[in-house]
C-alpha cells in the first residue's frame, strides 16, 4: 500500500496569484563546487578563479561565480515552480547583490506574480519573483522568472489570471556594485586582456569565436550541483513521452557556456551585476555545439568611480553554427532556428 508523502510538485492550476513559497534545503556552497563548475564550464575570469586577484581589487577572496549563485537559487525554486514544467521560457528584472563567497549558505522564496493559461488548455505561464539570501540574510539575487507548466486536469481552472508589466532594463543606477571594490591595481596581463571599459562601444558586436560541444553526462552533473530536479532533464523514460521525445538541457547550462565563452573578447568583464532579460528561443540537445557572441547595448561609467564603469551587454547563443556575422532573427522577426538564447546583462568593467 502507498502512501501520500511524496511530492509530485506543482502543476499550473495549484498556482495563486500572491502565494508566497518557502524553498526547501539550503544549499552551503564550498570552494569544491566552485571548483566543479569550473571545470564544466571552463570559464577563465580571473576574480572567481583566484583569491589573490580577488584581493587585489577589494574582495576579501575569489567569491563564487555569480552565475553559480544564480543557478543555485534557482535550483531552490524547482521542486515548487517548475517540477512539471516543459520548458523555462526567460528571465527579467534580475540583480545582483552582496557577494558570495565559499562557506556562505543560500536560502530562496519565490512570490507567484502572475499566471497566464495557454490556448492548448494543456499548460500555462507561470511567472514569479525569487530572492536568494545568504546567512545573514542579506540578499544575493532577486530576479523574475516565467515556465510553461504542464496541467494536471485539462478542464482545471485558475481563479485569477494576469501578466505581469515588466521593466526592460535594470536601470543603471540601480546597479548593486560592492562598495569594497576597487579597481586601482587591477592587472590587465593577469586578467587576460589589454581592452577595458573604455574601449567598448555601444553597437559593437564580438564575435567569441569558439564552440563547445555538450554531452550528456555533464549537463546531468551540472544540473545535479544545483539541485534541479525538473523532469525534463533527469528522466529519458518521461521525456520521451513528452514534446520533444528526449531529454532537454537545462536552459541556465546555455547560459554559463555563453559566459564562459565569452571570454574571448570580453575577458575584463569580471562581475555580472544585473540581469536585463533572457530568453530561451530554442532548445539544445546533447550532441549539439555552442557558440556565442556578445553586442554591447549601452554603456554608463558609475557615479563618483573614475576606476570602474558598465557595460550592457547582449550575449547571443546559437548552435551548431558559428556566430560570425548572421542575422539573429528571420525575415519574419522570428529568431533564426539556430538560436538558443538572447541574455541582456550589465557587467563591471575596469576603467
Amino acid at each position: 500500500m502507498t502512501t501520500p508523502k511524496t511530492n509530485e510538485g506543482n502543476y499550473f492550476e495549484d498556482f495563486r496569484l500572491g502565494a508566497e513559497i518557502v524553498h526547501a534545503t539550503p544549499r552551503t556552497l564550498t570552494a569544491g563546487d566552485a571548483a566543479l563548475y569550473g571545470a564544466l564550464f571552463g570559464a577563465r575570469f580571473a576574480v572567481p578563479a583566484s583569491d589573490p586577484f580577488a584581493r587585489s581589487i577589494g574582495f576579501a577572496r575569489a567569491p563564487i561565480d555569480e552565475l553559480l549563485v544564480f543557478h543555485t537559487v534557482f535550483g531552490r525554486s524547482v521542486p515548487d515552480v517548475s517540477l512539471n514544467a516543459v520548458a523555462n521560457l526567460g528571465y527579467a528584472e534580475g540583480r545582483f547583490g552582496a557577494p558570495v563567497y565559499p562557506g556562505d549558505t543560500l536560502t530562496a522564496r519565490s512570490t507567484v506574480i502572475g499566471l497566464k493559461e495557454n490556448s492548448s488548455r494543456e499548460t500555462g505561464v507561470v511567472y514569479v519573483r525569487t530572492v536568494g539570501r545568504n546567512q545573514h540574510r542579506e540578499t544575493v539575487l532577486d530576479y523574475v522568472r516565467w515556465a510553461m507548466v504542464n496541467k494536471r486536469d485539462k478542464a482545471a481552472r485558475v481563479a485569477e489570471e494576469r501578466v505581469p508589466s515588466l521593466a526592460g532594463a535594470v536601470p543603471a543606477e540601480k546597479l548593486a556594485v560592492p562598495p569594497e571594490i576597487d579597481c586601482r591595481l587591477y592587472d590587465n596581463a593577469l586578467a587576460g586582456s589589454a581592452h577595458r571599459w573604455g574601449d567598448y562601444q555601444p553597437g559593437e558586436r564580438i564575435d567569441h569565436v569558439d564552440g563547445v560541444t555538450v554531452e550528456e553526462a555533464e549537463h546531468m552533473m551540472a544540473t545535479r550541483l544545483y539541485h534541479n530536479t525538473a523532469r525534463v532533464h533527469f528522466n529519458a523514460f518521461a521525456a520521451r513521452q513528452g514534446r520533444f521525445g528526449k531529454r532537454l538541457i537545462y536552459g541556465g547550462h546555455v547560459i554559463s557556456l555563453a559566459r564562459a565563452l565569452s571570454f574571448n573578447g570580453l575577458a575584463n568583464a569580471f562581475r555580472l551585476v544585473a540581469i536585463n532579460a533572457g530568453r530561451h528561443a530554442n532548445p539544445l540537445f546533447a550532441g549539439d555545439t555552442v557558440f556565442a557572441w556578445s553586442e554591447v547595448l549601452d554603456k554608463t561609467p558609475l557615479p563618483g568611480r573614475a576606476d570602474l564603469g558598465a557595460l550592457r551587454l547582449r550575449t547571443v547563443a546559437t548552435k551548431d553554427r558559428p556566430c560570425g556575422d548572421f542575422p539573429d532573427k528571420g525575415a519574419d522577426g522570428k529568431p533564426d532556428p539556430a538560436v538558443l538564447l538572447e541574455f541582456d546583462y550589465w557587467a563591471l568593467m575596469p576603467r
